[in-house]
């Protein structure tokens, strides 16, 4: 292996490690932590960027470290979907760190809110390149820990609430993830995912080997945000600053979604199987819960957040009806989804530095004061609704169009009626934040603070992004394409990372 290849590898992950110990040693100046943060999450996007083109015009890249050849020591791997999912990384960490700026207050930055920010960061990297299952679970906990400690940062009474519902519901996906890791061990005798595909792929019948399947699904479905045991998001995603709700909607329910595509994908391809039709049921329930859930909701964050379940159930329906289109569209989903989530947390936070609320009833006449930002917001909003030309049609309509030729039609409905319902919700937001005058007697009160330009900026370019993405659909397309292809071809991983040995 070629050390340059090597560290392209690595550096997604040193580049946030580094960052979060320089943040730690500059813990008593402030300035230099912001510089750090904006520095590091630049170099990690264009490292990511690097490594995607790598990637895409190479093939899969693999690093063992300490040289020890694959199953014996611990491998890197990055194939599209791993680099792919490193650059929306890279893309929400900056806009995070730039928002940062804006929004985090002195006592937040020295409760030491950019070492974690960093570490957060380190640890949904090293969860999207690692090629060893263990590994996988450490990531997993790295990023845990790491979200727990932003969530509670500040220590307001309704974070704290929501922390423990997070933090429990968690824990329980991680006992259990561990507790999967540990039969699969003894089952396979190997931790490495290319070497456990080779292994239990004569023994997918095995009742052990669906079992230990089972508490991945439930595990991964956990850490996703799937129905039914989703409740620990809405519950906690609104409460912290708007920076880090942004961070964790773009970013963590996507961990757990990647882990479910990596792993029925590769260790137990889903087939004709209990699982395939367990993830069908699971997607359009999680889509149609989701989404009722956010037309009952009158609070900014927490609509957001019961809308980043419902989308979930897009991407699940991508995986779960496992035909070549149906992965390109899943994939296609995240990419449109995670640009599209933290933007709208991040207007939501815009709204807030405006009028100084997130009740929908105690706000209005945004746009009257501020069309901009009304435009704005719709961008990303009728992209969450799936209108063309917007990249969320694009996703909706690949996702959608695999489930007819699947001839999935109940799933089909639930999908479109979801995204009718979508727009609903969207509507509801701009008629009441944006189009209604200000209520009378509202207790809503601007919050006069410097940086209300990074903030648009951020915004502005997401909006963009969003924007680009449904109108160069096509580039996209063929990227989500090629990733697919790579997804459906097991042996093409395996050989990658153990050698062809045939």
């Amino acid at each position: 292996m070629n050390h340059g290849m090597a560290l392209d590898i690595l550096l997604p992950i040193l580049i946030p490690l580094a960052a979060a110990a320089l943040s730690l040693i500059c813990w008593r100046s402030r300035a230099l932590q912001r510089g750090i943060s904006v520095m590091a999450t630049t170099g990690l996007m264009v490292a990511a960027v690097v490594l995607l083109v790598r990637v895409y015009d190479n093939g899969i890249q693999v690093m063992y470290t300490g040289n020890w050849p694959a199953p014996f020591g611990i491998v890197l791997v990055a194939d599209l979907l791993g680099a792919i999912m490193v650059v929306l990384t890279g893309i929400t960490g900056l806009a995070t760190a730039i928002y940062s700026l804006a929004t985090i207050s002195k006592a937040h930055e020295h409760y030491g809110y950019y070492p974690l920010m960093h570490l957060l960061l380190a640890g949904v990297n090293g969860a999207f390149l690692t090629g060893d299952i263990f590994n996988l679970y450490v990531w997993f906990e790295v990023m845990l820990v790491a979200s727990f400690a932003l969530l509670i940062l500040g220590g307001e009474r309704a974070q704290m609430e929501g922390a423990i519902k997070y933090v429990t519901l968690n824990l329980v996906s991680s006992a259990m993830f561990l507790s999967a890791v540990g039969l699969l061990y003894g089952l396979a005798g190997t931790l490495n995912m290319a070497d456990l595909a080779e292994k239990l792929a004569p023994h997918q019948d095995n009742p052990m080997v669906q079992i230990v399947a089972m508490l991945f699904l439930v595990a991964f479905g956990i850490k996703a945000g799937a129905f039914p045991l989703f409740f620990w998001l809405p519950a906690s995603y609104h409460t912290p600053r708007v920076a880090v709700s942004s961070l964790f909607a773009g970013l963590l329910t996507k961990v757990g979604v990647y882990a479910l595509f990596r792993v029925f994908t590769l260790i137990f391809p889903l087939g004709d199987s209990l699982i395939r039709d367990l993830l069908l049921g699971m997607a359009g329930a999680t889509m149609l819960v989701g989404v009722l859930g956010a037309a009952a909701q009158f609070e900014f964050r927490r609509i957001l957040s019961f809308h980043i379940i419902s989308q979930i159930g897009y991407m699940l329906m991508g995986l779960a009806l496992f035909t070549p289109l149906a992965i390109i569209g899943g994939v296609f989903y995240i990419m449109h989804h995670i640009i599209v989530k933290s933007n709208l947390f991040l207007i939501s936070g815009l709204v807030y530095r405006l009028q100084g609320s997130y009740d929908l009833k105690q706000l209005g006449g945004v746009y009257r004061q501020h069309p901009w930002v009304g435009i704005l917001f719709l961008i990303p909003a009728l992209s969450l609704a799936g209108l063309p030309p917007l990249s969320g049609f694009f996703g909706k309509f690949i996702v959608i169009k695999a489930g007819v030729e699947a001839e999935f039609w109940w799933l089909v409905a639930v999908a479109l009626v979801v995204g009718l319902l979508t727009l609903y919700s969207m509507i509801k937001i701009w008629a009441e934040v944006f189009w209604k005058e200000m209520p009378e007697g509202s207790t809503a009160s601007v919050q006069q603070r410097g940086g209300t330009g990074l903030m648009v900026g951020t915004v502005v370019a997401l909006a963009s992004l969003t924007v680009l993405i449904g109108v160069a659909a096509e580039p996209v397309y063929q990227l989500a394409s090629a990733t697919a292809s790579q997804l459906l071809d097991p042996p093409g991983y395996i050989n990658a990372v153990l050698g062809d040995r045939s």
